[in-house]
């Protein structure tokens, strides 16, 4: 199969819109990603992908992109008989309609491919559709199977498991695996907070992040509770937003100006894992996707010089960095509280601010981090460039099945060299 590569990248800003649809936030992002690769409309994109998990809360349960897409077409951006692919795969949905964009230019199938999330998941007035939304990322025909499931495992970390109108069962997954973690390997809640107040950090940097305020450990300890070992400043807020990625191949981009071709990115290798019921000793699946990444990319876990991982809460990224191999098991806690993931650090991750900072915009989520990887490899970041950045990783899972996610995307991205 042949190379594929990105020629524009680009996230609107994320916070809570109220005032903004999810036509609107189409119409952004797809301006800005055909700004960004330097063309006048995207009426040469032969097919989209377009990444979206909450639509459905607004009665909007099928041709989600079609309807977002429709009004750039009267536009004239966008041509008429585009097919458009429609994905949903929880928080792994941007990542898995990058690779579904890829995979078809890499086939030869298509020259210019599109690969866009949108998603609003803050609903001022209506704050049950905001809970609907997430609530369709775990199994709803047979929930008795996962409550056993998590209740079982209570022995195992000292927590219980609960239900109830003030809790989410998301974020009392993750504080279970954090504390089995904390048990098994000593791992503290202050290096919990070291990751989250790092990662805000780093969003005070971004202009598009949700949040943008400097913090320290101490103040992410002392905020408010959302359940033990994990407080309100180490958890992603609710977010709307939308990012999107131009996809070419090969032989097409040797056929494009210079310009564009100058600030092309290497698409080097894509895994993909499904979840299950998995043991909370035994390997999660984002260790199985970078597996397959590393290996179609060939490179391996020391290679990469800036990475984005899916920091629903900040356990998640002390827990992915163990599954990419960035450190052994057990030594995420120690790694990021000695600085080695900060900007400055041996391997900057979450220079975007991560999730808990950034913000969680679902369906947008994965091709957010792939906008800032782009960014970086191309020395466009600012004050949170990476120098001399030439390899990036992307990880991004979604959606519940026992202490597993339902989906996961790794994704590494180099500067490349394109063939003579």
């Amino acid at each position: 199969m042949g190379n594929a590569w990105i020629i524009g990248a680009y996230s609107t800003s994320f916070g809570r819109k109220p005032q903004q649809t999810v036509k609107d936030l189409t119409a952004e992002v797809v301006a800005g990603v055909l700004m960004d690769a330097g063309l006048d409309d995207g009426l040469a994109i032969e097919a989209s992908w377009f990444g979206n998990c909450g639509m459905w809360v607004d009665r909007q349960g099928g041709i989600r992109g079609q309807v977002c897409l429709t009004p750039l077409v009267r536009q004239g951006l966008f041509s008429e008989r585009t097919p458009t692919i429609n994905v949903e795969a929880g928080c792994a949905t941007g990542a898995l309609a990058l690779h579904g964009a890829s995979l078809a230019v890499r086939s030869g199938d298509y020259k210019l491919t599109l690969a866009l999330g949108v998603e609003k998941t803050y609903y001022p007035n209506s704050p049950a559709s905001s809970v609907a939304l997430y609530e369709g990322g775990i199994d709803q025909y047979d929930p008795e199977e996962w409550r056993t499931a998590y209740r079982d495992a209570e022995p195992l970390t000292g927590k219980r498991f609960e239900l109830g109108p003030d809790r989410t069962v998301f974020m009392d997954t993750y504080a279970m695996q954090a504390c089995w973690h904390m048990r098994h390997y000593g791992t503290t809640q202050r290096q919990l907070a070291a990751a989250a107040a790092k990662n805000h950090n780093h969003a005070a940097l971004n202009s598009r992040a949700h949040y943008r305020f400097n913090t320290t450990v101490d103040a992410v300890l002392a905020d408010r509770a959302v359940t033990w070992p994990l407080t309100r400043a180490m958890c992603a807020p609710i977010t709307d937003g939308a990012a999107a990625a131009l996809v070419v191949s090969e032989s097409h981009l040797l056929q494009l100006p210079q310009h564009i071709r100058e600030r092309a990115i290497r698409i080097a290798g894509i895994g993909a894992s499904g979840g299950k019921y998995r043991k909370l000793d035994e390997e999660g699946l984002s260790g199985v996707a970078a597996r397959h990444a590393y290996t179609a990319a060939g490179v391996g876990p020391h290679d990469i010089d800036v990475a984005e991982v899916h920091d629903a809460t900040s356990f998640c990224e002390l827990y992915q960095t163990e599954m990419l191999g960035f450190c052994a098991p057990g030594q995420a806690g120690a790694f990021v509280e000695s600085g080695a993931t900060a900007l400055g650090g041996r391997l900057p991750i979450n220079t975007s601010g991560g999730l808990v900072a950034k913000g969680h915009p679902v369906g947008a989520t994965g091709l957010s981090m792939v906008a800032e990887l782009v960014e970086q490899l191309r020395g466009e970041a600012g004050e949170r460039q990476v120098p001399n950045a030439s390899r990036a990783l992307a990880e991004c899972g979604g959606g519940v099945i026992g202490f597993d996610e339902a989906a996961c995307v790794v994704t590494i991205l180099d500067r490349g060299r394109l063939s003579p």
